[in-house]
């Protein structure tokens, strides 16, 4: 074997009596893309800070290229050729796209001065070479997470890093910017980069990777060629079991319509969207990233405005663009992007999971931090919510309990209608497998759901009807029984004749 260019043995990670890491273990070789896999909570993050100059490991041997090192901070890892993509995009939105990518280290001209016209061409040639038309002028503020996700790829490659890790990175992106991806991920490995992959989508992780590292509860489990082992065989060591179904979708009595959606527009985002959603029913909207899913919920939820159509819930007319109506009549919305839009992450779990209660539990214009505990704790008792106190930070919790965190918020209202988009993204399988039981069961209960995912196995795991879209446009409505990859991906492309 080559020696490696990166070496992590034994790395150990405490926060006061929290045990982020125990033993963390991994190794990249020369030209090989290396898959980490774990469940939310295995260590994964942590081990990935302490790669990258974020944390400093309390035991363990760290070596690059054979060299001994203990990195002081992010610029320490980056000068010995690490570069990271996190989950999270890390994005100025004030500044450029061109100006992102190459912030620190913007191209001079003669005169030393900073030249934009290079940095400019700079950055369409790497997105040329990523094969996506993203504007170098354009200011980062209200792009998609899949854009803000190509940028951060597109800053790790103009570091010619010798060790790449992407953490998540395609977690918002569509099948073709995955491709896409996965062609630059293959040239850097051919080319002598080690890729360090962390994924908890296994058909990703089996069509990239030449060797796959399993951790669980902090600690290394084993490490695999990726030719020589089986996706139910990872799934054991990560989880320490035996999985049940992924998709616990149980049934449901579907009841009277709940929200009604007239000839929804919006001028170049979408138009003439009509559907329904019934009590009981999990009505799922599909279609690639950019079809215009989360514009229509936002819509829906008052949060976006829209040109014409209207919005009905419970047979009652709702007034557009005003989102306490929503939450008043009973509706509730987990977002796409968690830590910015449905956490504040400097605050407790305690106070994330009461934030929809505030009215509830005051007394005289005061909420005691009694009530404040007790409300939390029946809520994330509930969804198993896992952390040390109700009073550290949510951000300290890994991604899967902020999701979880996020839901309990909502369903502290008792919503009688609830709009999901993208519940599961960025977790692991276990925890996946809990949301999809949690959402079955809450349609068990006569909750009606919309859920939005870009995920083709959630959508035909849980959904009773699937609403396509392309472009703006609801392009086929489905049910249970005739949503197949095949037809959901036509109607995704709007290849589907005569859908209705």
């Amino acid at each position: 074997m080559s020696q490696p260019l990166l070496s992590l043995t034994g790395a150990a990670k405490t926060f006061g009596p929290v045990v982020a890491l125990a033993d963390g273990t991994i190794e990249i070789l020369p030209g090989e893309i290396h898959a980490l896999v774990g469940e939310n909570g295995a260590g994964k993050s942590t081990l990935v800070k302490i790669l990258a100059g974020l944390y400093h490991p309390d035991a363990g041997a760290f070596t690059v290229s054979a060299a001994s090192v203990a990195f002081r901070n992010v610029a320490d890892s980056k000068a010995a050729g690490i570069s990271v993509i996190y989950q999270e995009p890390t994005l100025f939105p004030d500044l450029t796209v061109a100006e992102n990518i190459f912030i620190g280290r913007q191209p001079k001209g003669a005169l030393g001065l900073i030249s934009k016209n290079r940095m400019r061409q700079a950055a369409r040639d790497l997105f040329a070479r990523l094969g996506v038309p993203i504007d170098p002028d354009r200011i980062a503020e209200g792009l998609s997470i899949a854009d803000q996700q190509i940028i951060e790829i597109a800053k790790a490659i103009s570091l010619d890093a010798k060790v790449l890790i992407m953490d998540e990175p395609t977690a918002a992106l569509s099948g073709v910017e995955v491709e896409r991806l996965f062609q630059v991920a293959r040239s850097l490995r051919e080319a002598g980069a080690g890729i360090l992959f962390i994924s908890h989508r296994f058909d990703e992780v089996f069509a990239l990777s030449d060797r796959i590292t399993v951790m669980r509860d902090g600690r290394y489990v084993a490490t695999h060629t990726t030719a020589d082992v089986t996706t139910d065989a990872i799934v054991r060591e990560m989880v320490g079991r035996d999985i049940g179904a992924l998709f616990p979708k149980s049934h449901s009595e579907i009841g009277d319509v709940v929200l009604h959606v007239e000839d929804l527009g919006r001028a170049g985002v979408f138009t003439n969207i009509s559907f329904e959603v019934r009590a009981g029913e999990v009505v799922a909207l599909a279609g690639l990233v950019g079809a215009g899913r989360t514009e229509v919920a936002r819509a829906v939820f008052g949060i976006d405005p829209y040109d014409s159509g209207s919005v009905s819930f419970l047979g009652t007319r709702l007034k557009r663009h005003d989102p306490q109506a929503a939450i008043d009549a009973g509706m509730g919305f987990v977002p796409e992007d968690r830590r910015k839009q449905g956490l504040v992450m400097d605050l407790s779990v305690a106070r994330n999971a009461t934030l929809t209660l505030r009215n509830s539990l005051a007394r005289f214009g005061i909420i005691s931090a009694g009530a404040e505990r007790r409300a939390a704790e029946e809520w994330t008792a509930r969804l198993q919510v896992k952390t040390g106190s109700q009073e550290y930070a949510v951000s300290t919790l890994s991604g899967g309990n902020q999701q979880k965190v996020v839901l309990a918020k909502w369903l502290a209202t008792e919503p009688k209608f609830l709009i999901v988009d993208e519940p599961t993204r960025g977790i692991d399988i276990g925890t996946k497998s809990e949301v999809h039981r949690l959402l079955s069961d809450l349609a068990a209960r006569g909750i009606a759901i919309l859920m939005i995912s870009s995920e083709l196995p959630e959508v035909l795991g849980m959904a009773d009807r699937v609403l396509v879209m392309h472009e703006g446009r609801i392009t086929a409505q489905l049910d249970r029984a005739d949503a197949t990859p095949e037809t959901v991906m036509h109607a995704a492309t709007a290849s589907l004749e005569g859908a209705k």
